[in-house]
């Protein structure tokens, strides 16, 4: 990608997210309100456009969205599972709670797609991430079943990875 390009992408995303927010400030549709959003948009990209981050602009791609549409209810069935799981451990004795430390590994690369991914995770009962460390994510687990390292990073990271990979990658 040219500086060119990449330089129009921050300034069109930049315009876009000011645009939006106005927008969303006023929730008026008259074309007084749109003007002056339009206008303002216009000035602030100008002036700070050129430093809005990098790759913001693929925030705009629909297929990005598409794919966030659907980590939503993805990630509600799993939090609701393991909301279940926790309730059962909680309110029986019987089932086994065997708590520890793990660590797994992540193939996201992107900084944004791994802190979505430690705090789906964390937001996930009877899981809590404590630390990122490179690739490696530090995870408080509530019930260590398997010692094998693999079957661990499929279970905790492998449900919500693909999907994020979709979303911020």
């Amino acid at each position: 990608m040219s500086v060119k390009s990449d330089r129009f992408g921050r300034a069109a995303a930049c315009f876009v997210a000011i645009l939006a927010l106005w927008m969303l400030l006023f929730w008026r549709f008259h074309w007084s309100v749109i003007l002056t959003g339009v206008f303002f948009a216009a000035i602030i990209t100008a002036t700070i456009g050129s430093r809005f981050p990098a790759g913001i602009a693929k925030v705009l791609n629909p297929l990005r969205w598409f794919y966030a549409a659907i980590y939503l209810p993805y990630f509600l069935y799993y939090c609701i599972r393991a909301n279940l799981d926790v309730a059962v451990r909680v309110i029986h004795p019987d089932v086994p709670i065997r708590p520890g430390i793990v660590k797994v590994r992540t193939n996201l690369t992107g900084e944004l797609a791994k802190a979505f991914l430690a705090n789906s995770i964390t937001l996930t009962p009877g899981t809590l991430t404590i630390d990122i460390d490179g690739q490696d994510l530090y995870v408080h687990w509530i019930n260590i079943h398997t010692d094998d390292q693999e079957k661990r990073c499929a279970e905790i990271v492998g449900r919500f990875e693909p999907l994020l990979r979709r979303i911020f990658e």
